[in-house]
Formats: C-alpha cells, sequence, structure tokens
C-alpha cells in the first residue's frame, strides 16, 4: 500500500523493491528463470523469495501479476513479474509451481 492507504500500482511495487536493491530482471525459460544481467539459468527451487506483491484484476482477469522478489546464487537480486489465472504461460506455472516458500 502507498503512503495515503491506496493500493500501490504495479510499476510503484517494481520502482520500490528496485530502491531496495532488486534491480535485474528474471524471466522464466523451460521451467527455469534467467538472470537479465548474468544469463545464468536457475533452479526456482533453489532462489529465495524476499518478497511477494500480488495485484488482482478488480475488473479484467488479464491484470492479475505476481511480483517476487528474488535473491539468487548468481549474485543478482531482481525482480520476476508473473501472471497468473488465465494469463499464465505454460513457463510461468511451471516457475510459480517450483518456487520456495516466502523466506521472512
Amino acid at each position: 500500500m502507498t503512503e495515503g492507504g491506496a493500493m500501490e500500482t504495479l510499476s510503484q511495487a517494481t520502482t520500490r523493491l528496485a530502491l531496495g536493491g532488486y534491480v535485474e530482471d528474471y524471466r522464466a525459460h523451460d521451467g527455469r528463470l534467467v538472470c537479465g544481467q548474468c544469463s545464468t539459468s536457475h533452479n526456482p527451487a533453489e532462489l529465495t523469495i524476499d518478497a511477494i506483491v500480488r495485484f488482482e484484476g478488480d475488473s479484467n482477469p488479464d491484470d492479475e501479476a505476481i511480483v517476487y522478489a528474488l535473491d539468487a546464487g548468481c549474485g543478482h537480486r531482481g525482480l520476476y513479474i508473473s501472471a497468473y489465472g488465465s494469463g499464465a504461460t505454460a513457463d510461468d506455472i511451471a516457475v510459480v509451481a517450483a518456487l520456495p516458500d516466502l523466506k521472512h
């Protein structure tokens, strides 16, 4: 949520997380997450999830998305943004199913 109590937008959430050091982009490919900085391919089960921000599509189910703030073994912290629900791709479904639980 933002300071005024309103729900934050996807761009606000990614900006906030980037300011916290999650600056790389991760993408799903063949059931693995690929670091945008070094191109290392990671087994999603071996990554650490530091934060999750979920967006629900009030008027359009295609607007459903989830942002994962990840710490990977390659030394890069970054974000993986995935659609969920009807908009999720097969790669997104495979990666999300393999991600570990959120660490506190």
